[in-house]
């Protein structure tokens, strides 16, 4: 039986095992993949799982010659389990909300959070539902927000559904055609560029919005 920390390696560092498995489980690997694209989008307690590095790692391995990897299944289930995890995420934030902030003396979680977080998702719901599925961490925290913050059911599914598929089908893709180029083999490289590629969207976002001018405050 394997240890707990044979476990979390496994789980962790997926893009190198991910190979080993599928040729091993050729129908189990998708489940696989679904489940963890599921837990990493779906759960607030599990954002630690591998996303941009496992879609990644999935088109590279697609790639290859012999590949038990199909990529359009692949990247149709990976989508429905992503769109599906960020939905389930929103309902547990939606549901559990009221009960989170119902505290005035929480620093960390308090009423004004939650008003400060409705006014963000509708002054930005498009922009950071969809960019922050190339965000990693913040991927996983998003769509919980949004539920606490009530932005409304089918604005929110309309840009989390395009955000998801841009994800996946792009970095999946990315993954794909560099292994025709290179080979999988050497993906472990670019895996660390995706990670700190992916996070410039939001560092500029976050710079643009410190430099934009406060809004005066409304005549009595």
């Amino acid at each position: 039986m394997p240890s707990l920390h044979e476990v979390l390696d496994y789980f962790l560092h997926l893009d190198r095992h991910l190979n080993q498995f599928a040729t091993d489980h050729r129908s189990g690997v998708y489940a696989l993949l679904c489940t963890i694209l599921f837990c990493e989008t779906g759960l607030v307690v599990t954002p630690i799982l591998p996303g941009d590095s496992l879609l990644f790692a999935v088109g590279a391995l697609a790639a290859s010659a012999g590949s038990p990897i199909y990529l359009p299944l692949v990247i149709v289930l990976m989508c429905v389990s992503a769109n599906c995890g960020d939905l389930v995420n929103y309902s547990i934030g939606r549901a559990v909300g009221p009960k989170i902030f119902r505290s005035e003396g929480s620093k960390l979680l308090s009423k004004k959070h939650l008003t400060e977080a409705h006014r963000f998702y509708e002054e930005h719901g498009a922009g950071t539902i969809i960019l922050a599925r190339f965000v990693p961490i913040i991927r996983t925290f998003a769509p919980f927000v949004a539920g606490i913050g009530s932005m409304p059911l089918a604005r929110f599914i309309s840009f989390s559904v395009a955000g998801g598929i841009l994800w996946v089908v792009s970095l999946t893709l990315a993954g794909y055609f560099f292994g025709r180029m290179i080979g999988p083999q050497h993906f472990q490289y670019v895996v660390i560029g995706i990670v700190i590629v992916s996070v410039i969207p939001a560092i500029i976002g976050g710079l643009r919005s410190r430099k934009k001018p406060a809004e005066p405050a409304a005549a009595e």
